[in-house]
């Protein structure tokens, strides 16, 4: 299952503590598609993935300003 997460138009660090929070929730095997516009995000996101031990297994840019990331569990 894949759970999507918007988080366009939140400043960081709130994708990433929207993400935890989601993710949080899911059960292992579980993904979660996380949108967002904040630069910053691109590196923390990816970062506490692979610190927890997730597997990103998408990240794109999708606009000049907006990324789309996703995070298994």
């Amino acid at each position: 299952m894949i759970v999507k997460l918007e988080t366009a138009g939140l400043v960081c660090p709130f994708p990433l503590v929207e993400a935890k929070a989601a993710m949080a929730k899911l059960h292992k095997g579980d993904g979660l598609q996380i949108e967002f516009d904040c630069t910053q995000a691109t590196e923390a996101i990816p970062n506490w993935a692979a610190e927890e031990g997730y597997e990103v297994t998408d990240f794109e840019q999708i606009d000049d300003a907006k990324w789309t990331i996703t995070v298994l569990k």
